[in-house]
């Protein structure tokens, strides 16, 4: 049995007969749970809840949206402006997340909630398209299998499931653990490529203290039970800064294990980032103060800000800096006299702390030959 084949059938039996053993408890806020039907409630397994992170007028993906409850809870929180697309290649769980999208169109007054067939490492690739055109040109020789490629890759292409930059928010609820390792760079590529600049990611999943052996990855029963499957800690945070994320940390962490197999523990945990908001760095005169309690701070793009000391930033690392994930970290100091923009290459400069004169404007922001950051 494959790992796909394990987690098709472990979580179709979900979507017919309640399946305690696939999910951790979670405090769900239980407002946003009274609109929901029972049985999307009794037939989810997640260990967190990402849609604590769902802000208003959001686009919402949701990757493994089983019986749609995250994506149902979301859909409260987007607002008319918001929409939320829920993605899963199970039949079974796709037909009941959809048994009740009528009842709660109507209930929150509006159709938000949209759910489509497909593979969360493979976001491009529409699984619905693919089974129609299946039907007309059935795949009988080597010539038929190289005309579905061309297919599929004019597809991906022109049409594809979820389209380049194209969502606010991508969340997931203990689900990137059942894609095979061997898809998993690939999955978190593509999560990277749907996001739009600026956008944001929340992921609860469960993750191990140690990286699983192969014998207990070859275990199909324990893969699809979000055990062989899970990434180890570290290696959790560092695929999300190697596919170009940054703010990439544990939002949440539950300090007891979920289980214990083997001596490895295994946990649920939430981890957030976000999509740079582009290339372009402006030196508008803008600094910031890194408030401590750490003598120094380095950030994913490799910048170092001191303790108590005016670091020289572009203007689109101080509105990163002053907001979301670093918003509690950072002093903003914006220019006291409006300045016209300079473009810096950032990506070679070096920052160093900024002299003021006495009309508060800050000079001498960047080492020479280098960027504002």
């Amino acid at each position: 049995m494959t790992i796909e084949t394990s987690v098709l059938e472990r979580y179709s039996a979900g979507a017919q007969s309640v399946q305690p053993d696939l999910c951790c408890p979670v405090d769900y806020d239980r407002s946003l749970l009274a609109l929901l039907p029972q049985e999307i409630i009794d037939k989810d397994y997640g260990c967190g809840d990402p849609s604590r992170y769902v802000k208003a007028g959001d686009v919402v993906l949701d990757l493994g949206s089983g019986s749609g409850k995250i994506c149902y809870i979301a859909a409260q929180l987007v607002g008319d402006t918001g929409r939320v697309i829920g993605v899963d290649m199970n039949d079974d769980m796709l037909v009941l997340a959809r048994q009740y999208q009528a009842e709660m169109a109507e209930k929150l007054g509006s159709d938000r909630v949209t759910f489509l067939k497909g593979q969360i490492q493979d976001l491009a690739s529409d699984w619905a398209a693919l089974n129609t055109y299946l039907a007309q040109h059935p795949v009988s020789s080597a010539e038929d299998l190289l005309s579905l490629r061309a297919w599929q890759t004019q597809q991906r292409q022109t049409a594809p499931l979820i389209k380049d930059n194209s969502v606010d928010l991508v969340v997931s609820n203990c689900v990137l653990n059942l894609v095979h390792d061997s898809d998993k760079e690939r999955l978190i590529r593509e999560i990277f490529r749907v996001v739009k600049p600026g956008g944001r990611v929340a992921i609860s999943d469960i993750i191990s203290d140690e990286r699983v052996p192969e014998h207990l990855q070859q275990d199909p029963h324990l893969w699809s039970g979000c055990i062989s499957g899970a990434l180890q800690e570290h290696d959790f945070l560092e695929a999300f800064v190697k596919a170009g994320f940054i703010a990439v940390s544990y939002d949440k962490w539950e300090s007891q294990p979920w289980q214990v197999v083997e001596g490895i523990e295994f946990r649920a945990a939430t981890i957030t980032a976000i999509k740079p908001a582009g290339n372009v760095c402006t030196d508008k005169g803008h600094a910031v103060l890194y408030r401590g309690p750490y003598s120094e701070v380095y950030d994913d793009e490799g910048h170092v800000y001191y303790r108590g000391q005016r670091m020289a930033v572009c203007e689109r690392n101080y509105q990163l800096l002053t907001s979301g994930a670093y918003g509690s970290d950072f002093i903003g100091i914006s220019p006291a006299q409006e300045q016209p923009g300079k473009p810096w290459d950032c990506a070679t400069g070096t920052l160093r702390p900024v002299s003021a004169t006495k009309n508060g404007v800050h000079e001498d922001k960047c080492a020479p030959g280098g960027g504002c950051c």
